[in-house]
């Protein structure tokens, strides 16, 4: 997939990923990458920018497999900029289709 395509998605997917449960990064990383190429950089880029946002929260869990897993929860804020990021991306879609 063109990394062009993925830059302008990848906040909404996160975003779309944590609206149905807290996830921690790698977990985050793991998911999206499924799905599409990226890298763990990126995404941590992206998470420090809803984070500075208001968009997401963070809190500590402690893990019995090593140091404590820093985990990611949507906020209100996050779910109303979320729901107006998918009706945007659903207009684009449908415009750019109607192109194609």
């Amino acid at each position: 997939m063109d990394a062009q395509f993925k830059k302008g998605v990848l906040e909404l997917c996160v975003l779309s990923l944590l609206s149905k449960h807290d996830m921690y990064g790698y977990e985050l990383t793991e998911t999206i990458s499924e799905e599409m190429s990226t890298t763990a950089g990126t995404l941590y880029l992206i998470l420090k920018r809803l984070k500075d946002n208001e968009y997401v929260t963070t809190y500590l869990v402690e893990s019995s497999s090593g140091p404590a897993r820093k985990y990611y929860q949507i906020t209100d804020t996050g779910r109303i900029y979320q729901q107006t990021q998918i009706e945007e991306w659903k207009d684009f879609v449908e415009k750019v289709g109607r192109l194609l």
